[in-house]
């Protein structure tokens, strides 16, 4: 199965102006914990619900956009990968979702461990998360 067929499409980007009480809105009305950051059709980042938390929230920015509290390193792979491709790509990264990009590097969709495990892949999704659980956390010296 190839990443076109179980990602998810409808994924809305904000701009990198967007307020983070805008996204934290978005967030929550499509019950979503992860949004893409783009300029144009240009993917620059992602911020999830974590980012609003430790790089604002607990830092008391209240005030600041997706620029200032996003991730700029972004996971991605290409529609036309395979599943199981996609599932040894976010082991080896240890991430719980990436962007899908078209050929043409233009953002088509999402796939998290939950979309692998509901697409039949449930034995790479348990590998991918087990692979995440066991890495050393990021501050980890």
């Amino acid at each position: 199965m190839q990443a076109k067929d179980l990602m998810t499409r409808n994924v809305e980007c904000v701009s990198p102006d967007t307020s983070i009480a805008e996204i934290a809105r978005k967030m929550k009305s499509m019950d979503i914990g992860f949004v893409p950051v783009c300029d144009e059709d240009r993917l620059l980042g992602t911020v999830t619900d974590r980012d609003i938390v430790l790089r604002a929230i607990a830092e008391d920015r209240n005030s600041c956009t997706a620029s200032d509290v996003m991730t700029d390193e972004v996971w991605w792979c290409y529609d036309d990968q395979t599943a199981e491709e996609i599932a040894d790509y976010m082991a080896s990264h240890e991430v719980r979702r990436v962007v899908i990009l078209d050929r043409q590097k233009r953002l088509a969709g999402v796939i998290s461990i939950g979309d692998l495990a509901k697409s039949g892949e449930q034995v790479k999704a348990g590998e991918a998360i087990g692979d995440i659980a066991e890495a050393p956390p990021a501050n980890a010296a």
